[in-house]
């Protein structure tokens, strides 16, 4: 039997093409997230393999399938949820958790109607998404009272929703600008700007 490889960042590779047990994907374009999750999960026992966007993600999945997967649902590109689309077309079997920073019940509703196991909102350590893959579709860490809950600004709520109509149309950046009403040049200046 071959011996796993010794990168941190591979899964074995004799578990290519079905996943690894106790395996798991970050994907993040926040590098220090990132870090500090593999390293958490790795001390843990926990094959890591990371990514900072979508087309690295499928990259390293489509070779080394994870158990597990955990999206930012922002990231450069193709959002968190189109992600988790192909995630779970690639291999129905992973388990996937959304994190963001802009969390709303209407997004976890659509990351759970998408195939999400859990919709986390930031920020999250490792044994707070342990806690939300083992609590399965309950939306986890949304306070109960109203004074707690934090109000996203109208820029907030707008990025959100652009991001989810994108999300709708599978990133093609004309037919959202369609949907949303606006030239395509004024939606991709809006997506340009960083997160507010």
């Amino acid at each position: 039997m071959n011996t796993p490889a010794n990168t941190p960042e591979r899964i074995d590779p004799d578990q290519a093409g079905s996943p690894a047990e106790k395996s798991i994907l970050l994907v993040d374009d926040s590098v220090v997230l990132r870090d500090r999750l593999a390293i958490a999960f790795r001390e843990r026992g926990f094959r890591v393999a990371v990514a900072g966007n979508y087309d690295e993600a499928i990259a390293v999945f489509r070779q080394f399938p994870t158990e597990l997967a955990v999206i930012d649902l922002r990231m450069p590109g193709k959002s968190g949820m189109t992600l988790l689309q192909e995630l779970k077309r690639i291999h129905p079997a992973t388990k996937v958790l959304i994190l963001t920073g802009f969390g709303s019940i209407a997004t976890a509703i659509d990351a759970i109607r998408l195939g999400a196991v859990n919709f986390l909102p930031k920020p999250a350590d490792v044994d707070d998404i342990l806690t939300a893959f083992a609590r399965g579709g309950e939306v986890v860490d949304f306070p109960e009272t109203e004074e707690e809950v934090p109000v996203p600004t109208l820029a907030q709520a707008e990025w959100e929703h652009i991001h989810r109509i994108l999300a709708d149309c599978g990133g093609n950046i004309s037919e959202a600008a369609r949907r949303l009403g606006i030239h395509r040049r004024s939606l991709q200046r809006k997506l340009r700007k960083r997160a507010p």
